[in-house]
């Protein structure tokens, strides 16, 4: 989880080079959501922005949108979070949504001691 960075709306990146990189939805993300029980995911080849949506998730609770943190094109959906958006509570850090290609810019992100403080109202 150390490669990881965050966003001040709860998603995560991992970087798996320096046009391509996964995201997911952060455990505190999750916990607040409560048990999912559907996941919407975009296309592949879909251009997207940064700060767009790339899908929604809807729990017990609500239905909330998942945002980008970069912009590029969708070169991979998870589509195991299709039929077990539940992996999105057990594993939050391993139930990626998407892979990116062709970044070509992103939000400001945050290292995970950062995200810590942030959460704890200390930003």
């Amino acid at each position: 989880m150390s490669s990881l960075l965050f966003t001040k709306t709860h998603e995560w990146v991992e970087f798996l080079d320096e046009t391509t990189a996964k995201i997911g939805l952060t455990d505190y993300a999750q916990k607040e959501l409560g048990d999912l029980v559907f996941v919407n995911l975009p296309e592949e080849g879909e251009e997207i922005g940064a700060g767009e949506s790339i899908g929604d998730v809807e729990s017990v609770k609500a239905v909330s949108e998942v945002y980008s943190p970069i912009s590029g094109t969708v070169r991979q959906v998870n589509e195991e979070l299709l039929d077990h958006p539940d992996l999105i509570n057990s594993e939050p850090y391993e139930a990626w949504f998407v892979i990116f290609e062709d970044i070509t810019d992103r939000k400001e992100l945050m290292e995970k001691e950062e995200y810590e403080r942030f959460l704890n109202g200390e930003e």
